[in-house]
């Protein structure tokens, strides 16, 4: 049961030093070029709102098709 205690805590140790050291490496990149493409605020306002009308024309279409599904099905 030692054993396997040990083990785990070398497997954590070795994963916390991984992450560790991409974090530190991601801080040193975003200092070292701070313009690396972010997205800006706009692009993420047309994203939700091409995504929310997509939705919406989609959600509209299956109602519209439900309501008239019996009077569809002749044509």
């Amino acid at each position: 049961m030692k054993h396997t205690a040990a083990r785990t805590r070398v497997l954590a140790n070795r994963a916390l030093l991984r992450i560790t050291t991409r974090v530190q490496e991601g801080l040193k990149e975003a200092t070292r070029r701070p313009d690396r493409g972010d997205i800006s605020t706009t692009t993420v306002i047309i994203w939700v709102a091409a995504v929310t009308g997509a939705v919406l024309i989609a959600g509209t279409i299956a109602v519209v098709i439900s309501k008239y599904n019996g009077k569809l099905n002749g044509l």
